[in-house]
């Protein structure tokens, strides 16, 4: 990592070279040091512009600042605190100087937040930035904002500090201050997000149920922002609960080469999972965090869930166990989650609230609290607390491993086993992503498609339902295409960074009809995208 660390330093991206901009995607600016997309030219421009957009918003409040356990975090974090100190910008970092999760900065914010005003009345909001490229092999960078509501800030918000940070690239940041790195540290105050998250625990999940029931449980932070928390839960509430790996390094050498022999953090991945999946049989049941604890990974003796099912067993389970929740609260989930959810959710008389891809979408409704849940396929979400207030605007993979743990305390039922009685009910689900390569005029050609782009009558045998372009339950532009029938569906949408798209797909018939979907997707965008 030291030549990754020495080209953050030493290596100057160039505005002028589009791949070498600050570029915002659903989750932050993302690169690497050695490729000249993440380096410290880009963190003192993105840091400015953030500077930028608190004063035109006229946020007065602290900025909560983050970072996870990823090489060139550390680095990342101290260039934002010294333009941050620079710009006299009050300053909240984790006591110690130590990594902090990302779901802890947001609740952090909003805790904060709680006691002052919206809207224009913004004197005294805080924010935040986390440093952080999530999952992300271990040469990867990532820096993301959170304004005042918590959660990852809103396009036109990220668009803004984008155009602001690549003009300060374009006059090679001749105008943007910074201090020493011990003044900037001198210069922020000290906050303990761990122990305020923990003592609040209760407020969001049942920690009581999960202490009467003594579960053998293990948790595997995957050498990341987790481990302090799982550790200090385990203290606080006397929990039987194992941290099954306590090691830090920025190479994530422990970890078991994902499915394509690259090292990623992904705990929804079972070959990135499998230090945990060797041991899961001395626990009642177990999980794991990425690397800035956002995604969670739910294993019992049946191994690991798969993302889209434990949303639904969450979302099935709080509605019958949250009895101070409102009728009315909607319930949220992406384009290409599971239909099982849209099944129960209708089963139960809820309204459902289908987003496109991106957990951006959820925010205002968890801040605002319409919204009681909100989850997404790639193993994120987050939900209101008991009483209805928010917990958590980004995603909160400790608080779902948490759920996880009451929920087979007070049913008596593992995550899995829960899963099996909804699929007596609503059917089992066969899910599968594949990736296609495409032209860049095939990208390009999404952007044009309307549901009268569809002809066809039929899809793998069954009537189309619906062909959706935007979503349903906020009519955003979902960047592609949806296509349902009674039996099944299949998405699709181009990479933001590659060559290619992405189908998505789910049959309640069998493997066989799952294929036979994906192959008349493959074959009806063929003729959509010429």
């Amino acid at each position: 990592m030291d030549a990754v660390t020495k080209a953050f330093y030493d290596e100057t991206p160039s505005a002028n070279e589009p791949a070498e901009r600050v570029a915002f995607g659903t989750s932050g600016h993302r690169g690497r040091s050695i490729e000249r997309t993440f380096n410290q030219a880009h963190i003192f421009a993105i840091t400015q512009a953030v500077v930028d957009y608190r004063r035109e918003a006229d946020y007065q409040g602290p900025l909560f600042l983050g970072f996870d356990t990823h090489a060139l975090s550390r680095p990342a974090w101290e260039c934002a605190l010294q333009v941050l100190a620079a710009n006299n910008v009050p300053v909240f970092i984790e006591k110690g100087h130590g990594y902090t999760a990302t779901p802890l900065v947001s609740h952090a914010i909003l805790q904060l937040n709680r006691h002052h005003g919206q809207g224009s009345a913004s004197a005294g909001l805080a924010d935040g930035l986390i440093i952080t490229p999530s999952h992300n092999p271990p040469e990867d960078g990532g820096i993301k904002y959170n304004p005042h509501h918590g959660g990852p800030a809103e396009t036109d918000i990220t668009t803004w500090i984008e155009l602001r940070a690549n003009a300060y690239l374009l006059r090679n940041l001749t105008d943007v201050p910074t201090v020493p790195v011990k003044q900037a540290l001198a210069h922020a105050q000290q906050y303990d997000f761990t122990a305020h998250y923990v003592a609040q625990l209760a407020e969001v999940v049942d920690i009581a149920a999960i202490q009467q029931a003594n579960l053998t449980l293990g948790a595997d932070p995957m050498g990341g922002t987790a481990l302090p928390v799982w550790q200090a839960i385990t203290a606080h509430y006397n929990l039987n609960l194992e941290v099954v790996n306590t090691a830090i390094d920025a190479e994530f050498a422990f970890m078991p080469p994902d499915h394509d022999g690259k090292t990623r953090m992904d705990c929804s991945s079972p070959a990135a999972m499998a230090n945990l999946l060797k041991i899961k049989d001395r626990f009642d049941i177990a999980f794991g965090n990425d690397p800035d604890a956002d995604r969670h990974g739910i294993v019992d003796a049946n191994g690991l869930m798969n993302p889209n099912h434990f949303l639904a067993v969450c979302i099935d389970y709080l509605i019958t166990h949250r009895p101070e929740w409102a009728a009315t609260l909607k319930i949220g989930k992406t384009l290409v989650s599971s239909s099982t959810i849209d099944r129960l959710v209708a089963a139960h008389g809820r309204e459902l609230y289908e987003v496109p891809v991106g957990f951006k979408w959820f925010v205002d409704g968890l801040h605002e609290g319409w919204l009681a849940f909100g989850g997404e396929e790639s193993a994120g979400a987050s939900l209101l607390t008991r009483t209805g207030k928010a917990w958590s605007t980004d995603k909160d993979g400790i608080v779902l491993c948490l759920l996880a743990a009451e929920i087979m305390a007070v049913t008596g039922k593992t995550p899995s086993e829960y899963f099996q009685t909804l699929t007596e009910r609503f059917g089992v689900p066969f899910y599968k992503r594949v990736d296609t390569a495409c032209s860049a005029e095939e990208k390009a050609a999404f952007k044009n498609l309307s549901a009268e782009s569809v002809n066809e009558a039929s899809l793998a045998g069954d009537a189309i339902t619906a062909v959706l372009v935007a979503a349903p339950g906020n009519g955003a532009a979902i960047g592609g295409i949806k296509v349902t029938t009674d039996s099944g569906w299949f998405a699709a949408r181009p990479s933001g960074t590659e060559s290619l798209y992405k189908i998505y797909a789910e049959s309640f018939k069998g493997e066989q009809h799952l294929d036979e979907l994906i192959e008349n997707a493959k074959s009806l965008l063929a003729r959509v995208l010429k």
